[in-house]
């Protein structure tokens, strides 16, 4: 299994011939930065293919360090439009998505905007039965060992319903990439005691209190801030998209401050994308080389060991693709396509 951090690309690659659309044109310093990023994880993985999804003009000479047999491991799908405000099937993120769709590729990175990443993957791969909101979790450096924060950005509203949800997806995803056993879940509030947070975390608390989470998973109950930091009482943590995300930057931001993250572990650059039927990973728009290398990496990781599947198949072993409550009418919306 999965030895519980992201695989960065200073560790030796797992074996199996992967293959990565990575969108050309996202993030904040594209293409240079995405093109670095490749050649960094083309020399870290030998069994690594990259399909570079942009304009081909954009990689220039770019790939000339390589040797010949790194160069002929990537190819470029063309794809003109730049604009990452929208899932449009022409933008590169749309013709990443595609790409995994049709089989051209096992999984994709973008470093471009969240919100038309996630969009473009929920309409182009299809989501789950159940999950109207997918969720992107990463992975932080606990003190006491990895933590699993979703969401991080995937959908920014806190409905209750969609928190549960959530905590379902989670739960199976720290047991398939973590190893972990019996995992224990935790909702993230102002405090630990009961009716503690906004509304949605009053509902959602005793909703997640007799929800039937895989794997034998826990709820713990409401948790705070530095609990993510700690990992002493939760390996998963759940909240909403807006908080998950700053609260993920402000940890960038401490780690930035106090020389680094706990011995053992590395500051997420890049999330996963759950709840949609493909394998998807979300890198931070100001990413630079060493970050979409990471991202890619990140991808490969998860693509070789199917891991989206064996997360899916957890949660269908619980009869339901994830926990329901009363509020789930209520309280949900669509992935919004605009």
């Amino acid at each position: 299994m999965a030895t519980g951090w992201p695989v960065p690309v200073e560790v030796p690659a797992e074996p199996g011939i992967v293959r990565i659309a990575v969108d050309l044109l996202g993030g904040d310093d594209a293409p240079a930065v995405v093109v670095d990023g490749v050649l960094r994880a083309v020399r870290a993985d030998p069994d690594l293919h990259v399909l570079l999804v942009g304009p081909p003009e954009a990689v220039g000479e770019l790939t000339a360090t390589l040797d010949p047999a790194q160069r002929v491991r990537i190819t470029t799908c063309p794809a003109e439009r730049g604009d990452h405000t929208t899932a449009r099937a022409n933008s590169t993120v749309g013709a990443a998505v595609d790409a995994v769709r049709d089989g051209a590729a096992d999984a994709l990175v973008s470093a471009g905007s969240t919100g038309a990443t996630v969009t473009a993957a929920a309409l182009g791969l299809g989501r789950w039965p159940d999950v109207r909101q997918p969720a992107l979790a990463a992975t932080l450096p606990g003190v006491n060992g990895p933590v699993v924060l979703l969401d991080v950005g995937g959908s920014l509203e806190p409905r209750p319903a969609t928190l549960a949800r959530h905590a379902a997806l989670g739960a199976a995803y720290a047991v398939v990439t973590h190893a972990l056993e019996s995992p224990r879940v935790g909702l993230l509030s102002i405090g630990t005691e009961p009716g503690k947070g906004d509304r949605a975390r009053r509902l959602a608390d005793p909703a997640l209190a007799t929800a039937l989470l895989p794997c034998a998973a826990r709820y713990i109950g409401l948790v705070e801030g530095y609990d993510v930091a700690s990992g002493a009482r939760a390996d998963v943590v759940v909240t909403d998209g807006f908080t998950g995300n700053v609260l993920l930057k402000a940890i960038e931001g401490a780690y930035a401050l106090t020389g680094g993250p706990p011995a053992g572990g590395r500051a997420p650059r890049a999330a996963a994308l759950l709840g949609v039927a493909g394998t998807v990973v979300v890198c931070h728009g100001a990413a630079h080389g060493g970050d979409i290398a990471s991202g890619i990496a990140l991808a490969a990781h998860l693509a070789r060991r199917e891991a989206t599947d064996q997360v899916r198949a957890l949660l269908s072993d619980l009869g339901t693709e994830a926990p329901t409550d009363r509020y789930d009418r209520i309280t949900d919306t669509e992935v919004r396509t605009s």
